[in-house]
């Protein structure tokens, strides 16, 4: 069974910085990825990446957030700059597997940007 395991979220002010890490049980997922969800809304995709190094983020974290994926040691990272009250969320570990393409999440993880 996969497991996802987040870690790197808090609290942070207006402006600030985070990185959130996320850990997998498995390897030679095609896909890994950050998704968030805010109180009252759906959740949504904030930045995945292949296994081709491919990468695709949400528009309104273009050019603030960067993710990246360490395949060897089956790590997702997103890099979170100039941090904004609406990116309060629960952030969500994604992994998707190849073949049946089977798709996994992580328990979530608190970031919360406030003054």
């Amino acid at each position: 069974q996969v497991q996802l395991v987040e870690s790197g979220g808090g609290l942070v002010q207006p402006g600030g910085s985070l990185r959130l890490s996320c850990a997998a049980s498995g390897s030679g997922f095609i896909v890994m990825g950050w998704y968030r969800q805010a109180p009252g809304e759906q959740r949504e995709m904030v930045a995945v990446a292949t296994h081709g190094a491919n990468t695709r983020y949400a528009d309104s974290v273009k050019g603030r957030f960067t993710i990246s994926r360490d395949s060897v040691r089956n790590m997702v990272y997103l890099r979170m700059n100039s941090l904004k009250q609406e990116d309060t969320a629960v952030y969500y570990c994604y992994a998707k597997t190849p073949g049946w393409g089977h798709e996994y999440w992580g328990q979530g993880i608190q970031v919360t940007v406030s003054s």
